[in-house]
């Protein structure tokens, strides 16, 4: 018997009394588009970590140089930005259609604010779109209407995980969603992540921060947030050919010029890297 249900989307279910990760991320940032209960999950982490609003910008500047080299050097024309958070400054659209005002890109996420402030992107211009949708279920998202109307997904395209796969925990199987989304990329297409690192062996005493954190974020009540070893961060690009530098410290990939200080404990503790489907 057919489920007739009403699904309620999540931009309905909208609870400013719980925080949520695209929330605290903007107020990391300096945004505005977050609550009281947000800004206090983001001062508890900074008891551990005091640096980690830098920490979110690192984050930012490299998703600024990923965007640029693949627009302006790879050629790439599509963009799909997985859990993409609140619109900022430098967003993956602006970027892109800077060095090509024809680029399409496809915003999704799953938070009800980013749903309302995705929706103003629509109005920006006819290559931009927004999908309230769910990252861990790739068969829904790569066969969303609204995505497959707007890119080719038989032709190559960016997949981006920027952030966010340190939130899906080890039961929902962040490997094996991305082995579902690196199957369904076609040949030519690139894939970037960053994700939060637990130096373990390499660097004892970072990785001591790493778990001080993790814990941080659980009582804080975000409810997700795991830094994870180089190996397990590897295996989310699994099938693919890492582009030089490989997986690096952020402000190690093929940064815009030379440090001006040395990195804070916390910058340390977050890993990024490109990859190609050949």
């Amino acid at each position: 018997m057919q489920d007739v249900t009403p699904q309620i989307p999540p931009s309905a279910k909208l609870d400013p009394t719980k925080p949520t990760v695209a929330r605290v991320y903007d107020a990391s940032l300096g945004g505005k588009d977050n609550y009281e209960v947000d800004r206090q999950v983001f001062e508890q982490v900074k008891q551990v970590a005091p640096h980690q609003g830098d920490v979110s910008w690192m984050n930012r500047r490299f998703l600024v140089r990923v965007v640029r080299y693949l627009t302006e050097l790879a050629g790439m024309d599509q963009f799909l930005d997985l859990g993409s958070g609140l619109p900022t400054v430098q967003n993956t659209h602006e970027v892109a259609q800077f060095s090509n005002p024809e680029a399409k890109v496809v915003y999704v996420d799953i938070d009800p604010i980013c749903n309302a402030h995705g929706r103003a992107l629509l109005e920006e211009n006819e290559y931009t779109r927004f999908v309230e949708a769910d990252l861990t279920k790739p068969k829904d998202v790569l066969s969303h209407p609204e995505i497959t109307r707007h890119l080719e997904l038989d032709r190559p395209f960016v997949l981006m995980q920027i952030g966010t796969l340190h939130h899906v925990s080890d039961e929902q199987d962040p490997v094996g969603i991305m082995r579902t989304y690196v199957d369904a990329l076609p040949t030519g297409s690139y894939l970037a992540i960053t994700h939060f690192w637990d130096p373990a062996d390499e660097d004892p005493e970072l990785s001591r921060k790493a778990r001080e954190l993790e814990n941080k974020v659980r009582e804080a009540g975000l409810g997700s947030g795991y830094w994870r070893k180089r190996e397990q961060i590897e295996d989310m690009f699994a099938g693919l050919e890492l582009l030089s530098p490989g997986l690096v410290r952020l402000d190690d990939w093929w940064p815009a010029g030379p440090r001006t200080r040395e990195p804070w404990p916390e910058e340390h503790l977050m890993l990024g890297g490109v990859a190609v489907k050949r």
